[in-house]
């Protein structure tokens, strides 16, 4: 068991089709990877096809197969909310009762004007808004008065732009972990997000130095739970971002390319135990900005990458491909949707079969704990025997 490994691939926004709940959300009719495919004309993605992906749900161009060469199901989600600190933490074993706090006018004065004494620094924006856009709109004010750009989405976030000439980097990411230190209940924001850019006379870019400060998590996750095991684990992406490292370390990545590049670099290398890993294009760069197309093409990029990963896989690897929320580009709303996940487990001795509808994301948690050999009396039900054949486990 001390050479076992496990690898949770999370598609960051992936979603496949409405939650009991998305109405509630204001997701009805949210299916990111069902209208995806219908909007484009249907997607070719032989791999994902070959692994079950028609299977557990309706993707144009990705019929259902007769013989999946993965065990394959959906995930529903039963935390609050609809973020990526919300998901991931879920699959981890730990389910919120509320969402975190959202701003849809900006935040209250009491937040900004205790982050500009702090900091010394003015706020500017401080409103609801697309990071491209307000940095647009704010910069030149930003190059003149040396003030933060602060702006939210629909989505917990306290994010800080900033130009990485007029403001260093490190200046940014003290101001970011003061801001942190100082949003506690009742305005426990999910995330503060660094957020530097470059460029100038109206050309702006944001560039690959984002960072991300999470509220750790209020419960022991299956991270700790590994960790208490003696099982390492890795991250690649913005996975310890959102648990505060707190049980992980993670190479950062500035691309999905990047972050298949690493994860496949710790598959093929001599590393034991647990990784995490995200891949974040699909949410950040495509869900967000509504574009189909680009959605569509990292998919197909993505499908192409997977035989590669399938086949450095060890005999006792364990590979599960999700979700941790949707990002429906077809849609009006270039937010978060409340959806299902996808569930698709690979690896040389995985019994191929369905694995159902699992009522929460902490099944997966739990079935990682145990394959592992760690303690898990979080919420989640292990599925682990419906993916080993008898005398297997």
């Amino acid at each position: 068991m001390a050479l076992r490994r496990a690898v949770v691939l999370v598609l960051d926004g992936v979603g496949c089709g409405e939650a009991p709940d998305s109405a509630a959300y204001g997701d009805a009719g949210s299916d990111t990877l069902g209208n995806l495919a219908r909007a484009v004309g249907g997607m070719a993605l032989p791999t994902l096809q070959r692994l079950g992906l028609g299977n557990l749900t309706s993707v144009d161009g990705v019929p259902p197969v007769s013989n999946p060469a993965a065990a394959w199901g959906v995930m529903l989600p039963r935390s609050a909310g609809k973020d990526s600190t919300t998901g991931h933490w879920e699959i981890a074993g730990v389910q919120l009762e509320r969402p975190f706090p959202t701003y849809p006018h900006g935040f209250p004065a009491e937040v900004v004007d205790a982050f500009a004494a702090a900091t010394g620094r003015p706020v500017l924006a401080n409103c609801v808004a697309s990071g491209t856009a307000v940095i647009a709109e704010y910069a030149e004010r930003q190059r003149e008065t040396g003030g933060w750009i602060v702006y939210t989405s629909a989505d917990s976030v306290f994010q800080v732009a900033a130009h990485e000439a007029w403001i260093p980097l490190d200046e940014l990411y003290r101001g970011c972990a003061v801001a942190r230190a100082l949003l506690v209940a009742p305005h426990d924001v999910s995330r503060v997000i660094a957020r530097p850019f470059v460029g100038r006379d109206g050309s702006w870019q944001r560039t690959a130095n984002r960072r991300d400060y999470a509220v750790p998590p209020p419960s022991a996750t299956l991270l700790d739970r590994l960790g208490a095991a003696g099982v390492p684990c890795a991250g690649v992406g913005k996975v310890d971002d959102l648990f505060a490292g707190r049980g992980i370390a993670s190479r950062h990545t500035a691309s999905n390319s990047e972050g298949m590049d690493a994860l496949l670099g710790w598959v093929q290398g001599g590393a034991h135990g647990f990784c995490f890993a995200n891949l974040v294009d699909f949410d950040q760069l495509y869900g967000h900005r509504n574009d189909v197309a680009g959605f569509a093409q990292a998919l197909r990029e993505f499908d192409r990458f997977l035989p590669t990963l399938l086949g450095a896989l060890r005999e006792d690897d364990l590979l599960f491909i999700t979700a941790d929320h949707g990002n429906d580009p077809t849609t009006s709303s270039t937010d978060h949707a409340r959806e299902r996940v996808p569930v698709l487990v690979a690896g040389p001795s995985v019994r191929p079969g369905p694995l159902g509808v699992r009522e929460t994301f902490a099944d997966l948690g739990a079935t990682v704990a145990e394959y592992l050999g760690a303690a898990w009396t979080a919420p989640g039900h292990s599925f682990l025997s419906t993916l080993r054949p008898a005398g297997g486990a």
